[in-house]
């Protein structure tokens, strides 16, 4: 072997593993094959309170008089919570509104005041639905002129937002799988995970009227229904696909 040969062969055995190096480098840095999916999740419950406003709305020439009109009402709404043994920590009654009330004058082309409205509310949390319909009932026969509907809710909220949390992810893995197993690879390690819960929609207590006749006080109470509050989540991941 010639001594040019002979150094040719020399660099060639260098170059070689220098090849391979690179090659083995360049196969490190190639990024994961990822798949990217989305999950949903719900979780149903019944509620075990409920959120009710009741408020209180007089029209009077001058605001002593309506406001001693709406006081008057309060003071018997108020009554109306001690009598159902509701803690006082949850009954909120600061809410208080003055308005003056115009009217037009088409003759004078003007705004003219004939008095003002005094409105004031009350922002009850209900922790025994079995109360809900004489509250409501009631609170109109006390003089509440502004009666909204219960807003349900559950004192277990953060607990089952975590479930349906839980139910989104396991949905987005089996997806996950399933786009795996029809590509013929292996579901790797999550690499990325946001997810997102849904507060439930407002579901309002619904009176039942009963169509033969119509209902007594104590057949009104009876007849509201609450709803079933549904959690709802979505999960968005991406998994690694790994080669079987």
């Amino acid at each position: 072997m010639t001594r040019t040969a002979s150094l040719l062969c020399t660099l060639a055995w260098m170059v070689a593993p220098l090849s391979l190096a690179a090659g083995v480098a360049a196969a490190a840095d190639a990024p994961p094959r990822l798949v990217s999916v989305s999950g949903v999740g719900e979780v149903k419950a019944q509620p075990d309170m409920a959120y009710v406003t009741i408020g209180v709305e007089a029209r009077k020439a001058t605001v002593n008089e309506a406001r001693a009109q709406v006081n008057t009402t309060v003071e018997r709404l108020l009554a109306l919570t001690r009598e159902l043994k509701i803690d006082p920590q949850h009954v909120d009654s600061t809410r208080l509104q003055v308005q003056p009330d115009y009217r037009w004058d088409e003759t004078t082309q003007r705004q003219v005041l004939q008095g003002y409205v005094v409105n004031r509310q009350l922002e009850v949390e209900l922790h025994d639905l079995e109360r809900l319909g004489t509250l409501l009932e009631k609170a109109v026969s006390a003089g509440a002129n502004q009666v909204g509907g219960a807003r349900l809710d559950s004192s277990r909220r953060k607990e089952l937002e975590r479930q349906a949390l839980a139910v989104a992810l396991e949905d987005a893995r089996l997806n996950a799988d399933t786009l795996a197993q029809a590509a013929g690879v292996k579901l790797g390690p999550v690499q990325s995970l946001s997810a997102s819960s849904a507060t439930p929609m407002p579901m309002y207590a619904e009176r039942a009227m009963v169509a033969a006749a119509p209902p007594v006080a104590d057949a009104a109470e009876q007849s509201y229904q609450s709803g079933e509050l549904k959690f709802n989540a979505n999960v968005n991941a991406q998994y690694e696909l790994r080669l079987p």
